[in-house]
């Protein structure tokens, strides 16, 4: 079977190259383009403030001055097929 069927999706980095977007760059190859009105508390950033960002077991990301987690549900726009859920 092709394509990126079962493949979890693992984010790699996150790149700031095109003026009022994000890439988001997964283990897998793909890269997936958000635009930042989607994602305000990340506009509000400054280029500097954007290069600090980290990842949270491989499916969520954040920055050190953002007090906002976000997790790839919100940028794939499937809930339900890539629910963060916490390790009890």
């Amino acid at each position: 079977m092709e394509g990126y069927l079962n493949k979890k999706p693992v984010i790699k980095k996150i790149t700031f190259m095109h003026k009022g977007k994000f890439d988001l760059h997964l283990q897998d190859g793909r890269i997936i383009t958000m635009p930042l009105s989607e994602f305000p508390d990340i506009k509000k950033l400054t280029a500097a403030q954007r290069k600090k960002w980290y990842v949270l077991d491989d499916v969520g990301f954040s920055f050190d001055d953002c007090n906002e987690v976000y997790h790839i549900e919100q940028v794939l726009g499937k809930y339900e097929n890539y629910k963060y859920s916490f390790a009890s």
